[in-house]
């Protein structure tokens, strides 16, 4: 008898003991950023076998997902529609189905998305066709309907995951208006982020009461980038100065700068924010594993990590893959779609020491389109080439890698004169004899030689006739004549200008550092803007002239010619040939 009491005493020890543990939940949560269309894990132009896709995340989901002992969260940062053919012909010529990004997103499961600066890009139908169409929630708390007051997207989601209720804000970086024309975001306006979020965080954890809060930002966490500060009002990358001077995040999410990020803020109450971030292109994904803990009816965050998983060993996922098979073949038909016919070779890398047909072609598009009196534009490839033959779709892709829309704008003579004098002074060595080296190059510790400045800043002009002496001081190289037709030109005068949309915007500084036009100015001197990117007119260009035959137009030279002659000889050789 007394055995079966201590039998009964035991037991109900041990029932005691257990019910007093702690009970635990474990939730993790996987994000992507800056896919920029690579969801699918071949090259639509090169069929080359890409290292990270929506296809390898779908594997690596999927397996999160078999596990019994978590629940899994999928969320994407932004910047998604823009960067690749699959997105670009959903976004500009098949509009009528729904878009290919929405169904890969309800394909996949995510539970929320933020809407990227370059999603913003693609304009008013391309993001509000797939806002009204998403049966998941497309964040930015801060892009404000201007006539209502109120988020023009989705402010923040509540998501629950079993027992476990989880709010995520979403917020995008504010400088969009610097960046993109006011038709593209007509309506809209971009408040601060670190505002925004003072505002959002404790209207959520009083009226929502979650037990987790996410922040999924599409910026980066470099708030000293382009010269600014901890004090500037709507700053570019405000991540980490969200962390720090709001509380009541768990977790932050970044993304925009395509960089990778694992590390903990403390906020202004002491406690600690952990902020993650992947690179672009679905190359990786940032997992977050929280831990909770339950104290009565309330769950605690006990414990939180992170980690940044590579795609480089996951296999795609054949069913993914299967699934959108007859996107990727409409998608593969598109790119290899004829245009027309070139009679005349193109290749980027002559562009680097002269006039070109390439840049010609270019300049000819943008004076066509339009009506400007001269163009600025750069080789946006470093180094690529076209034979006579059939244009086909890929070929633009090739040759023009950047969405931009073009620009008209209103310059005067002597900021054309400045602007060209800051573009060939990245561009050109102050040569003083035949040994020396025409373009400005840095050598690496391989050896292995590259443009010192960004090749894609290299602008020169078409309807002005120019010398550039790089016998010259730099920053003062450069003299025009007149305008290609004969007319004069005169610095005092003011001149259309056609121009893409990043340099427009202050991209490369030529406009500001080299014209000397302030920011806030920029606006406006902007005359018209399309409303479409250059590479879809391009299409239309070549399309509507069916045989293209470029004439390089000689209109600037380099002199003195037998330094610029040596100098081009070795450079070319080292960058093209070596």
């Amino acid at each position: 008898m007394q055995r079966f009491i201590g039998f009964i005493v035991s037991s109900v020890l041990v029932l005691l003991a257990s019910s007093c543990q702690p009970v635990e939940k474990k939730i993790t949560v996987l994000t992507t950023t800056d896919v920029h269309g690579a969801f699918f894990p071949s090259d639509a132009i090169t069929g080359q076998t890409l290292p990270g896709s929506l296809a390898h995340i779908s594997k690596y989901v999927n397996e999160q997902r078999e596990k019994t002992d978590h629940e899994v969260l999928l969320l994407d940062n932004g910047d998604i529609i823009q960067g690749d053919p699959s997105v670009y012909y959903y976004n500009f010529e098949n509009t009528e189905q729904v878009h290919l990004f929405t169904r890969a997103m309800h394909y996949l499961g995510y539970d929320a998305a933020t809407i990227g600066n370059h999603d913003i890009e693609a304009g008013h139908p391309v993001y509000d066709r797939i806002r009204n169409g998403m049966q998941i929630p497309w964040l930015a708390a801060n892009c404000i309907d201007k006539e209502t007051g109120k988020p023009y997207f989705t402010p923040y989601s509540i998501i629950r995951k079993g027992k476990i209720k989880i709010a995520v804000l979403g917020l995008i970086t504010p400088r969009i208006p610097d960046w993109l024309p006011e038709n593209i975001w007509s309506g809209m306006r971009f408040d601060d982020m670190i505002q925004s979020a003072a505002y959002w965080v404790p209207f959520i954890r009083e009226e929502e009461k979650p037990d987790i809060l996410i922040g999924l930002f599409h910026a980066g966490l470099d708030y000293t980038y382009n010269q600014q500060d901890e004090t500037t009002l709507k700053n570019e990358n405000a991540v980490r100065l969200v962390a720090r001077q709001v509380h009541g995040f768990d977790i932050i999410f970044a993304g925009h700068d395509h960089k990778t990020w694992n590390e903990y803020e403390i906020d202004p109450e002491g406690d600690s924010v952990l902020i993650l971030g992947s690179s672009s292109k679905a190359k990786e994904l940032a997992q977050a594993s929280i831990i909770l803990q339950k104290h009565g009816r309330k769950w605690d965050v006990k414990k939180r990590s992170g980690t940044i998983i590579s795609m480089k060993e996951i296999e795609p996922d054949q069913a993914f893959v299967d699934h959108f098979s007859e996107d990727i073949q409409e998608i593969k038909s598109y790119v290899n779609l004829d245009l027309g016919h070139l009679s005349t070779p193109l290749s980027t890398s002559e562009a680097f020491f002269g006039p070109s047909a390439f840049m010609s072609f270019i300049h000819q598009v943008q004076l066509d389109l339009s009506g400007a009196d001269l163009s600025f534009a750069a080789p946006l490839s470093f180094n690529t080439h076209m034979e006579p033959g059939v244009i086909k779709m890929n070929d633009l892709f090739d040759l023009y890698r950047f969405e931009n829309l073009l620009y008209t704008m209103k310059l005067s003579g002597q900021e054309i004169l400045d602007y060209l004098n800051y573009s060939y002074g990245l561009w050109f060595n102050h040569m003083q004899n035949p040994s020396d080296h025409l373009l400005q190059l840095v050598q690496n510790q391989n050896g292995r030689f590259s443009t010192a400045s960004a090749y894609y800043n290299f602008d020169s002009a078409q309807g002005i006739d120019y010398r550039v002496d790089i016998s010259k001081p730099i920053g003062n190289m450069l003299s025009i004549e007149q305008f290609t037709s004969g007319e004069p030109f005169d610095v005092d005068s003011e001149y259309m200008v056609a121009i893409n949309s990043y340099r427009g915007n202050g991209g490369g500084g030529h406009l500001v550092r080299g014209a000397g036009i302030s920011e806030s100015e920029l606006s406006t001197r902007l005359v018209k803007s399309t409303d479409k990117d250059l590479r879809f007119y391009m299409k239309k260009w070549i399309t509507d002239r069916g045989n293209i035959e470029i004439t390089t137009i000689e209109n600037w030279k380099v002199v003195p010619e037998n330094l610029a002659r040596a100098g081009a000889t070795k450079d070319y050789n080292i960058l093209f040939k070596n």
